[in-house]
């Protein structure tokens, strides 16, 4: 069993990550009908909510777009900043999302900003206090126990993030329809890239739990 559950945790994020690239690809090669670019498309929907504030900026690489809260920025990348595909528009409005969440202070996303500190160094070493706690076990058992614990908060973050992605999804998908960014013809296309992104935190959630029982087992075992 225990071999199984690795399986799948190797497994789902590659199958995942498969998926992201190829449906971006796809629909990366169908230009949206009004020819906006991807940053045309994000300073529209920030405007539109009142964040004049909120930057624009062209980064390197493909879909490491994000949100920086911290500089006020929506950083959009190679393949999605200056190109008119539904894929790129998608992924641009998904990011303004974000920053409409922080503006609202959307619940959340609060929650996730908050435990961000606590589960990087968590993140960093659980690893490492797990191993030792075996190593010691019979004298230090406790030490263990802080490992799952301190793993426990990257499990929470996972869990938190979801909705929040999802969030961000759903009122990308909202504007651009609501707002004639998009055909209707072209609502779907930009969906399905959306979907096959999300579905990437669903599995990174799937894979933490998987892990964290595997570890609670293991303890029990001894």
């Amino acid at each position: 069993m225990d071999i199984l559950l690795l399986m799948i945790m190797l497994i789902l994020p590659i199958i995942a990550s498969i998926n992201v690239k190829t449906t971006f690809n796809k629909y990366a090669k169908i230009p949206n009908s009004r020819g906006l670019t991807g940053a045309q498309v994000a300073r529209k929907i920030l405007d539109a909510n009142g964040l004049y504030n909120i930057r624009i900026e062209h980064i390197s690489g493909n879909l490491s777009d994000h949100y920086d809260p911290r500089d006020g920025v929506v950083r959009l990348s190679d393949s999605t900043c200056n190109e008119t595909s539904v894929a790129a528009v998608g992924v641009a409005a998904h990011e303004c999302g974000h920053a409409c969440q922080h503006a609202e202070e959307y619940t959340p996303i609060k929650i996730r900003s908050a435990i961000v500190p606590v589960t990087n160094l968590c993140s960093r070493l659980w690893y490492i206090v797990f191993i030792i706690g075996i190593l010691v076990f019979e004298s230090f058992p406790s030490l263990v126990y802080i490992g799952i614990a301190m793993f426990s908060a990257v499990v929470l973050f996972q869990l938190v993030t979801l909705p929040v992605e999802l969030d961000a999804s759903n009122r990308a998908l909202k504007t651009l329809e609501s707002d004639s960014i998009l055909d209707a013809n072209e609502i779907p296309h930009a969906k399905k890239v959306l979907t096959a992104a999300a579905l990437t935190y669903v599995v990174a959630l799937v894979t933490a739990i998987i892990q964290l029982l595997r570890l609670i087992a293991s303890v029990n075992r001894k």
